[in-house]
């Protein structure tokens, strides 16, 4: 077992300026499970690459453990990595696919037999060893592609989307089985996806790219409930937080009819830059619907309504003066001038109804106007 450090890391691409990964500083503790995740181009797939040595370090030094793997041959770095796609050889049988890379090293087979028949019991695989993987689903591919791993013995597993090619039941089922299989291994293990609810789900910690650069770095918990911008802010949930930008005035936040007392020491950290107003966050779930009367409620006017069973949201425009300024769109997972509130599933308002929304004390998230970075 080992850390991984990426130390100033960066990786530019033949014929483009910009870096896919720029200046990537990151400690992965031992025994650790790293989500990397971020949209599709923001360099997290370049970064596992790096580790793994499949992509050059223009500048910067990579570690595993004490060692510096920067220039080392990919199979000298005693990593192993499950693709997206399986990549099994289709004229092995399943036993074959997982000690290949033990025979390749010449381990003897009465080992490498051991090691297949271990792994296999981990991952239910035992009673298909002697099959081809076109006899195989989906799932039953992807655990023997973590079983090849698995039998290596590595210091540090990485995963680049291994879930994308899975029906939506079947990545719940097998992503829930990675987490227990790593927490029961200790490896230390770096995950790529793009699908923000396997990190939340998933990872010890989440580290989040975009365009290359780290935006943050923390617990599921952390990135959940303080968001360092306004990026992890709209990416990190779901659905997404809503996201608009406001005037302040007499030191209040006017969103459409409601004034929102904005705390001193936010305030404080306002600049002339901000011109007198904040990027104000509110996730579907922090909001409670309230009566007309309350001088901190805003109206929703209801588009959609999408009954889950045991939730509900609501998507709807936000109304009332001020609501519809230029400078006042709100965004948010259902796309732009789009309100998501959650509501009671058991009592749902019909579509055109005016349902008026509050949010709850302390879950409001403000941001720099200006720079996007976090006040609150």
């Amino acid at each position: 077992m080992a850390t991984v450090t990426y130390d100033h890391a960066t990786r530019v691409y033949p014929g483009t300026e910009r870096p896919a990964v720029d200046q990537l500083n990151l400690h992965i503790e031992d025994g650790e499970f790293l989500v990397l995740v971020g949209p599709s181009g923001c360099g997290k797939s370049t970064s596992l690459r790096m580790l793994a040595g499949l992509e050059d370090v223009n500048q910067g030094r990579i570690f595993i453990g004490d060692r510096d793997v920067t220039d080392v041959q990919p199979k000298d770095r005693d990593i192993a990595m499950v693709f997206q796609n399986y990549a099994l050889y289709p004229h092995m049988t399943v036993a074959d696919n997982m000690g290949f890379a033990l025979k390749i090293a010449g381990t003897p087979k009465a080992e490498i037999r051991q090691r297949v028949e271990e792994a296999a019991k981990i991952l239910d695989l035992t009673e298909y060893l002697d099959r081809k993987p076109k006899a195989l689903s989906g799932g039953q591919r992807q655990r023997v592609a973590m079983g090849r791993a698995i039998v290596r013995q590595p210091q540090v597993f990485l995963m680049d989307e291994p879930l994308s090619n899975l029906d939506a039941k079947l990545r719940v089922q097998t992503r829930t089985q990675i987490a227990s299989l790593q927490r029961r291994l200790g490896v230390t293990t770096v995950y790529v996806t793009h699908d923000q609810t396997e990190a939340l789900t998933m990872g010890d910690r989440i580290a989040v790219l975009k365009d290359g650069l780290l935006q943050q770095v923390g617990t599921p918990r952390e990135m959940y409930d303080t968001p360092a911008n306004v990026f992890v802010a709209g990416f990190i949930g779901s659905p997404a937080m809503n996201i608009g930008t406001f005037d302040v005035s007499g030191g209040n936040i006017e969103v459409g009819p409601a004034r929102l007392a904005l705390p001193r020491d936010v305030a404080g950290k306002l600049t002339s830059e901000d011109n007198n107003k904040v990027t104000l966050g509110f996730r579907p779930e922090s909001l409670d619907v309230t009566s007309e009367s309350d001088a901190s409620a805003f109206p929703v006017e209801v588009n959609i309504v999408e009954e889950l069973g045991s939730d509900a949201f609501v998507y709807g425009t936000l109304r009332g003066p001020l609501a519809q300024k230029d400078d006042s769109v709100i965004t948010s997972g259902a796309g732009d001038n789009q309100v998501i509130v959650r509501v009671d599933p058991r009592n749902v308002p019909m579509k055109g109804e005016r349902v008026f929304v509050t949010i709850r004390p302390g879950e409001e998230h403000v941001f720099s106007a200006a720079t996007g970075q976090r006040l609150s």
